[in-house]
């Protein structure tokens, strides 16, 4: 048999070749014409898989050091690519994966293929323009628990930016990642002093809330009409201030109605009170950051956003709308959301005709909420509101008493 055997050169004789190996391993015996073609044909297999095995690409690290030899590079050369001493000795043992900023300089400067670099280069996200990662308030960010499999390189959050940020933007439903002055250019009452970067974070942390939510308890969601937001609707949720938990009782009832209420605490140089937004397939959602925690700010912000949500939402081409309510502004949208406010808080034609109105004090104040079957402290806030003297009727718009209701979401994802 062994002068009719020749050499492998096809993938259908080695197979064919194996098959024979197969069957000759349990009879050939060493020195008999099958041990000799036993023998032969496993050198002419091993020879075919060698010549023809498929070549593995080098490493990361492999081709790092490759292309510092070609170009005759130090390691001191790639503190400018890499971010620092310590960073390219990481690197360069296998300690430290690459970051993308990383990736896109190695690809940049030492003329590094994506596919040796990373293991789908279809899926590494283009650079987009006008965006400092590090501009992000991530030190809040991961102090509030919004990255939890963050535990190698936790000092140095700041070098993996954009893949927390990315990763971030993903759970909040992703999209296209823009600019954070490109997520505001309208319909957003803002302070001038507001950063766009935290404003961007907060959004996102209340879209990646509402997201998990919907993946976990989306049967609990109700579908959504703006037609059902009517006068007798926004003075049902104000009826359940009168309740001791109202704020939580609207938020449950909120989800009949297909509107989820989100609550994610603000960030330094946010100046935010709240937001009615879109997510992705359309579903509305409330975000407030209760910096103001009194019970009479809490429903005159929710009622603001609900009638944004309401009236603004789904109209042209509006998905956001940013409120500072600290700030008067001669805009229309929010002029028509502070007048549906306070109208379906309390009626102008009943609060000027009232006791309260006349004489704001704290036994009419009461009389004319209980008449009405609301919080006194609503009264209370319409009028300190309108008088500009906030210092009276103190006790009555209940100070520090609504963020201990949301305790869990005022520690961020950790507790939800």
């Amino acid at each position: 048999m062994t002068n009719t055997i020749k050499i492998i050169k096809t993938e259908a004789a080695n197979n064919k070749a194996l098959k024979r190996i197969e069957h000759l391993m349990g009879t050939a015996r060493p020195g008999t014409s099958e041990g000799d073609e036993l023998e032969l044909l496993t050198t002419l297999v091993e020879l075919y898989e060698k010549e023809n095995a498929p070549i593995l690409p080098p490493s990361p690290v492999e081709a790092i050091r490759f292309r510092m030899d070609q170009m005759d590079l130090t390691n001191r050369d790639l503190v400018p690519i890499l971010g620092s001493k310590s960073r390219v000795s990481e690197v360069l043992s296998g300690k430290r994966p690459l970051t993308l900023s990383m990736i896109r300089a190695l690809r940049k400067h030492l003329d590094i293929p994506a596919d040796v670099l990373v293991d789908s280069p279809e899926e590494l996200p283009q650079e987009p323009t006008g965006i400092q990662w590090e501009n992000y308030p991530l030190k809040e960010l991961v102090h509030r628990g919004w990255f939890q499999g963050l535990k190698r390189w936790k000092k140095e959050f700041s070098a993996q930016a954009e893949e927390l940020m990315r990763n971030l933007h993903e759970r909040a439903g992703g999209g296209p990642f823009c600019a954070p002055a490109a997520c505001f250019r309208k319909g957003s009452r803002r302070n001038a002093k507001a950063d766009p970067y935290a404003l961007h974070a907060w959004i996102l942390c209340v879209k990646a809330t509402a997201t998990q939510f919907l993946q976990k308890h989306r049967s609990e969601l109700g579908a959504f009409d703006p037609k059902r937001l009517d006068d007798d609707f926004f003075r049902e949720i104000v009826r359940l201030s009168a309740q001791e938990n109202g704020p939580k009782v609207a938020q449950n009832l909120l989800k009949v109605y297909g509107i989820l209420l989100v609550i994610v605490p603000h960030f330094d140089k946010t100046y935010l009170d709240g937001a009615a937004m879109l997510l992705e397939d359309g579903t509305p959602v409330i975000g407030l950051t209760l910096r103001h925690d009194r019970i009479d700010n809490f429903w005159f912000c929710l009622l603001h956003e609900l009638a944004h949500v309401r009236e603004h939402l789904h109209k042209d081409n509006t998905d956001l709308v940013l409120d500072d309510l600290d700030i008067l502004v001669d805009d229309g949208i929010e002029k028509q959301a502070d007048m549906i406010a306070r109208e379906a808080e309390l009626p102008d034609k009943i609060w000027k005709k009232s006791k309260a109105y006349q004489l704001p004090t704290a036994q009419n104040v009461r009389s004319l909420a209980k008449s009405q079957k609301i919080h006194p402290a609503i009264v209370a806030g319409r009028a300190r509101f309108e008088t500009k003297n906030y210092r009276m009727l103190s006790k009555l718009v209940g100070f520090k008493t609504v963020r201990e209701l949301f305790a869990n979401e005022m520690q961020g994802p950790s507790g939800h």
